[in-house]
């Protein structure tokens, strides 16, 4: 019966092998995300979606649930220091009850920095008008993302708008602007 016998490796290989076991690769950190809803929107559908959208991206995600309250916001985004912080609105008052969230956000010096989003149903009677949009953006929002009338939310520009957002997130190219 004959034996072979490997011959053994390079003593640089050994110790590659050697270092590469006692120090494994440093996982890079995911993005992460806090979402929820504006404090007056009962709507979960809504919010599991995104949550699903973000994860896919890449996202850790933080799922704050439905009505959310600013004192909520401001103790998960202290909590978790998200790279992003999404706001769903999907009852049509997103517009009054989005820029009332996020000025008082805003207010919180050491949350001044985190890239806002708002989207969804944002006014009851349809797409808002510019103004209402620069209103958002003035109080804080990053991005406005709007539903394109007559398509259902979930296949609505807001979601094409969000996803292409999140893309330049993660490719550390976004940029503030509104869609």
């Amino acid at each position: 019966m004959a034996h072979t016998v490997e011959p053994a490796a390079p003593l640089a290989d050994r110790r590659t092998a050697q270092a590469t076991a006692s120090n494994p690769p440093v996982r890079a950190r995911r993005h992460r995300a806090v979402l929820g809803s504006t404090p007056s929107d009962a709507h979960t559908w809504n919010l599991v979606y995104l949550q699903l959208v973000l994860e896919e991206a890449g996202f850790d995600t933080v799922n704050l649930g439905a009505c959310t309250t600013e004192e909520l916001y401001v103790e998960a985004c202290r909590s978790h220091r998200p790279d992003l912080l999404v706001i769903s609105s999907v009852n049509g008052h997103g517009r009054v009850d989005g820029e009332q969230l996020i000025s008082g956000l805003r207010r919180h010096g050491d949350l001044a920095g985190i890239p806002a989003v708002i989207g969804g149903k944002l006014g009851v009677a349809g797409t808002l008008a510019e103004e209402d949009v620069r209103a958002l953006l003035n109080a804080g929002f990053t991005v406005v993302f709007q539903d394109q009338p007559g398509l259902p939310a979930h296949h609505g520009a807001a979601l094409k708008g969000l996803a292409d957002h999140l893309a330049a997130i993660a490719s550390g190219q976004a940029e503030h602007a509104d869609r």
